[in-house]
């Protein structure tokens, strides 16, 4: 007899908390970054669950979204992907009616409080699968990728510009003394990146100094929850891991990161405390790459109206 969907849940479930104690080994982790870098927009734990299953998935889709969308077919005996699907169900449920202004009960003429009938939404998932590039043959897909910046980075004043644009501090450049690269200050509310290096280094430090900027400036507005700074190491932990999945999403040379000390930082430390720095991880991942992409989006903009003014004119 199949299991039912509540079994599957509480099973799949099981192996995301497994999943993640086990993800911190230094390979297992560079993998799921790497995953992160293509799925960024995904929930971390569908983002887990995709690492776990096919490590080297580009991009993903349902059998029918496969079909219809992109003229795609499944290959006979893939087996699916299986990730979390949100499934809200909707309920009638009879409630107080409140005043707008005061939110108390407003009282009826039999001195009862009023009720009214109001719809809930609550929060459920479904199982579903889904299945990689990869496992498909049919119509060529559109060229969606992002431009690669390798080697001497050829348009690196753009990413830069980007990169300044998505920060939230300004980013000035100096001879820093010593072996540090840059670092973020955060009573002057700057990032100082060390003058002279190459273009490839200069851009993965802005990007780790960013990442530091945007997670642990506890002197931030709305920033209360955050008032204990992490730890040193969990700091740096994050950073890189930010700055590594980034330059994996745009094609920067990553073969200098090493995360073995992943392994040391992660000892000892509880399944909620490895859960919060993902979840941290994932959200400044998504933020640097929805940010850098809309910028290049304006920009290519901005270069298409010029070129059909100069054509007009």
């Amino acid at each position: 007899m199949g299991k039912t969907q509540k079994e599957q849940l509480e099973e799949i479930t099981a192996r995301l908390e497994q999943g993640i104690l086990e993800l911190f080994n230094s390979e297992r982790f560079r993998e799921y970054l790497r995953v992160m870098s293509q799925f960024h927009r995904y929930s971390l734990r569908n983002t887990i669950l995709i690492a776990m299953q096919k490590p080297d998935a580009t991009r993903v889709a349902g059998f029918n979204t496969w079909k219809t969308k992109f003229g795609r077919t499944v290959k006979k005996g893939e087996k699916g992907i299986r990730i979390l699907a949100p499934a809200p169900k909707k309920l009638k449920q009879e409630q107080e009616k409140l005043d707008p202004k005061t939110k108390l009960p407003i009282i009826g003429e039999d001195g009862e409080p009023v009720r009214e009938e109001k719809e809930i939404v609550i929060p459920r998932y479904k199982i579903v699968s889904v299945f990689d590039v990869s496992q498909t043959e049919g119509r060529e897909l559109p060229d969606i990728a992002v431009d690669e910046l390798t080697g001497s980075v050829e348009r690196y004043e753009d990413f830069f510009a980007a990169l300044k644009a998505v920060s939230p501090f300004p980013i000035t450049f100096a001879a820093i003394p010593g072996e540090a690269h840059g670092y973020c200050d955060y009573m002057s509310n700057c990032i100082v990146v060390d003058e002279g290096m190459s273009e490839l280094q200069t851009l993965k430090t802005t990007i780790h100094e960013i990442a530091h900027a945007k997670l642990h400036n506890t002197n931030a507005e709305g920033q209360a929850e955050k008032r204990v700074r992490a730890d040193r190491q969990t700091r740096e932990v994050q950073a890189e891991s930010v700055a590594y999945t980034v330059c994996q999403h745009y094609g920067l040379d990553t073969s200098d990161y090493s995360f073995g000390y992943v392994v040391s930082w992660s000892s000892g430390r509880t399944l909620p405390e490895l859960n919060s720095s993902l979840e941290i991880i994932h959200r400044a991942v998504d933020e640097i790459i929805s940010g850098i992409d809309r910028w290049f989006a304006e920009l290519r903009q901005e270069q298409e109206t010029g070129e059909q003014l100069e054509i007009a004119a």
